[in-house]
């Protein structure tokens, strides 16, 4: 682990406790420390990686996936979660969001420490409760693809997809190169044919039906605990 080359970067609504947190983090791992708001630009130098933790109490959605699609467009960003309550919110978050650790509200700091050493080595850092769930949720999923997808034609399908990935209306119109008018037209008909209202429930009804895989990489078995 090259410390001088690697940063760490806590997105959180920065306060004092979060600059006493990044101190102790520094002390730790010798690594160069910072703290940015949700919305706050973030630059990354060239040359360099950076550990990013996530505040799960403080960064929204739309957030998440700005910061996820910075992650697949530069390798050297490495996305994480901290504060998180449970395995229920983490699940929730890996549906759109490439995350290689993991730290619950309980994690003492040195345990934090701990972890991010492993991730910056190159290695996963989730509690071993939360692999089960992850392997339980991939043998659902294989059950899952040889149930009928309660009629919906494969264009909804593709849109369903779209969606739990976290594209809006323009970007889901642009992939499938249809107007927004249309992929609107398309949603209404997917959501009454699944009896849902809104985005996050049809993204919640994809995951329970259509074996939707949470965005964790292959190698979630190399638990901590």
């Amino acid at each position: 682990m090259n410390t001088e080359t690697t940063d760490i970067v806590l997105v959180t609504d920065c306060n004092s406790q979060s600059v006493l947190f990044l101190d102790y983090i520094h002390q730790k791992t010798g690594c160069r420390v910072s703290a940015l708001n949700p919305q706050e630009r973030f630059l990354m130098p060239e040359g360099r990686r950076a550990l990013v933790l996530l505040d799960g109490d403080h960064v929204n959605e739309k957030d998440l996936l700005v910061w996820n699609t910075r992650a697949e467009e530069n390798k050297a960003i490495i996305l994480s979660a901290f504060n998180v309550r449970d395995n229920k919110q983490v699940m929730e978050l890996l549906i759109g969001i490439h995350l290689r650790g993991v730290f619950y509200r309980q994690d003492n700091l040195e345990l934090i420490c701990k972890g991010i050493v492993k991730l910056l080595e190159g290695e996963l850092w989730i509690s071993r409760p939360l692999s089960a769930m992850l392997i339980d949720f991939y043998r659902r999923q294989q059950v899952n693809t040889y149930r009928p997808v309660c009629g919906l034609t494969r264009r909804e399908l593709e849109i369903v997809t779209l969606l739990v990935s976290g594209a809006s209306n323009t970007e889901i119109a642009e992939k499938l190169f249809v107007s927004e008018h249309t992929v609107k037209s398309h949603l209404y008909n997917l959501f009454r044919k699944i009896n849902v209202h809104n985005r996050i429930q049809a993204t919640n009804w994809a995951r329970q039906n259509l074996g939707t895989i949470p965005v964790m990489a292959s190698r979630y078995a190399n638990g901590r605990r």
